[in-house]
């Protein structure tokens, strides 16, 4: 049975419970509810939470443990095959002292020595065992007993081998599928079990003395304050993982060579591969192209944005402003790789054509395409939100400073802009956030090379960039060249959240002198 069948399962059940419950707390009394510590229906959601949380505890704990478990008892069974297996071939050639190592020792070997080679390996025992499912029991018979080959089997079922797997392969997939039957079973058999032994527990506790609406209210107080845990623990847990692996990527690469180069090269040269280097790692490139090409798109996008918010909230006309308002909000609903084709078949050709008539050397990929693209992506981000906090202005404001003789402009700049500045601060906070974290508008718009250069003429590539280019390539993943991409991560992590504390202190400063 599938997890999603378990879960509808325990909800019926829970259900049930529900109205044994409700019934039972009002058959109590004798039809007078009024004798109820509570009202029938928290006597019901009692015995519906007590019901459903520890089948669903023990599902989800199972679910979680089950994979780990499986991983080991894959490992297990591949070492012992290849041991068996390479004992037998040493066996078979210990009086021929001409002989070389059988290549099944050597992939043992490989096996124990690479974790990369583990990984890949537990992967095919779990292709293997997905397409044994599909087999009949004669087919897997012969299978099993070696009588025809795994890989041509395992294609009719639409199961695809890179190559044929030796023997230890089939048999731990083969105990791959037992231990998760088994598995299902213990899991299906622990979650009945609970839910009789809990709906049972939870209808016998009913009574009218029983103080219900208590009970009810403070597990959903303790779920409320589980969900809201949820985004504080996932970003304790990004934060962890990137530390983790970034720590691991400086015991290859100094930190100070990482923080402070000024070249980025992490490709294996020939002189690195006799001197044993592992190519350059300096961020100061790709930190100053994302810089760059946010400072770029933000003087695009903040004059623009705010001057639309200002003339939406205080100048436009309702009909102009409910046509406005959607069509300028569109632009936030444009995939990103949209706005990469505009930047690199439109924007950049025409800025290169454009700086020829005039004389300067543009680049179809450079820092002005990116950023001006960038700038037009972030407008509706900057333009909405200060709508918002600016029409979010009390009204009194407006009116004691045109009563006091000040122009409508004046009262802009003078008083409902500085009144505002905590929201619009924050929409700008947004808009740069937004700018750095941007990928796809880069690698169309500005290109992949890591300058360091002031020239917005010319191309740049940046953090988020250079991460998505280090964790896609074919090397190892304990490599510095992969590893780099987490301390690339968690530069960026720390960036962000010092932009989030300027601004903090921005809006407390300014709430403070206008509330």
């Amino acid at each position: 049975m599938s997890p999603l069948w378990l879960l509808a399962a325990i909800i019926i059940v829970a259900l049930v419970g529900a109205f044994l419950g409700r019934t039972r707390a009002i058959s109590s009394v004798n039809g007078n509810v009024a004798a109820l510590h509570s009202r029938p229906g928290y006597y019901g959601s009692y015995v519906l939470i007590w019901t459903a949380l520890p089948a669903i505890f023990f599902m989800i704990a199972v679910l979680i443990a089950q994979p780990f478990y499986n991983h080991s008892v894959i490992d297990k069974e591949l070492r012992t095959g290849y041991t068996e297996a390479c004992a037998t071939e040493m066996s078979r050639i210990a009086d021929d002292t001409d002989a070389e190592q059988p290549q099944i020792c050597a992939d043992k070997e490989e096996y124990e020595a690479l974790e990369t080679r583990r990984g890949l390996m537990q992967s095919v025992v779990g292709n293997v065992a997905t397409g044994l499912t599909l087999l009949d029991a004669e087919t897997n018979k012969k299978l099993h007993t070696g009588l025809v080959a795994v890989r041509p089997t395992l294609k009719t079922v639409g199961v695809p081998l890179a190559e044929d797997v030796p023997k230890s392969v089939v048999d731990a997939a083969y105990k791959l599928n037992s231990t998760k039957a088994t598995g299902n079973l213990i899991l299906m058999i622990g979650v009945g079990v609970l839910l009789v032994v809990s709906l049972v527990f939870s209808y016998l506790r009913i009574s009218p003395k029983l103080r219900a609406r208590n009970l009810v209210e403070g597990n959903i107080k303790v779920a409320l304050i589980a969900a809201s845990s949820i985004a504080i623990l996932t970003t304790i847990g990004i934060v962890l993982s990137m530390l983790f692996e970034a720590l691991h990527f400086f015991q290859h690469v100094n930190p100070l060579d990482f923080f402070f180069g000024t070249q980025w090269d992490p490709r294996f040269t020939s002189a690195g591969r006799e001197g044993g280097g592992d190519g350059t790692f300096g961020l100061l490139p790709l930190l100053w192209g994302t810089l760059y090409i946010s400072i770029v798109a933000l003087v695009v996008a903040v004059p623009i944005g705010l001057f639309a918010a200002i003339y939406m909230a205080e100048y436009a006309t309702n009909t102009v402003r409910a046509l406005a308002k959607p069509l300028l909000e569109i632009l936030a609903g444009i995939p990103t790789i949209v706005y990469g084709f505009f930047a690199m078949v439109t924007v950049g050709p025409f800025l290169r054509d454009g700086g020829a008539l005039i004389g300067l050397d543009i680049s179809a990929r450079s820092v002005l395409t990116a950023g001006f693209v960038m700038g037009i992506m972030l407008i509706p981000f900057i333009s909405s939100l200060s709508d918002d906090i600016i029409t979010a202005v009390p009204q009194a404001l407006r009116d004691g400073s045109l009563g006091l003789g000040a122009t409508r402009s004046e009262t802009i700049k003078r008083v409902i802009l500085p009144a505002a500045l905590p929201g619009i601060v924050g929409s700008i906070l947004l808009a740069a956030s937004r700018a750095i974290g941007e990928t796809m508008i880069v690698v169309l718009g500005a290109g992949a090379a890591a300058n360091l250069t002031g020239n917005p003429f010319e191309a740049m590539t940046t953090v988020t960039v250079k991460i998505v280019n280090q964790l896609t390539g074919d090397l190892e993943f304990n490599s510095p060249q992969t590893l780099v991409a987490f301390a690339l991560g968690i530069t960026l992590f720390v960036i962000t959240l010092g932009l989030n504390i300027f601004a903090l202190h921005i809006v407390r400063k300014y709430r403070e002198q206008y509330d």
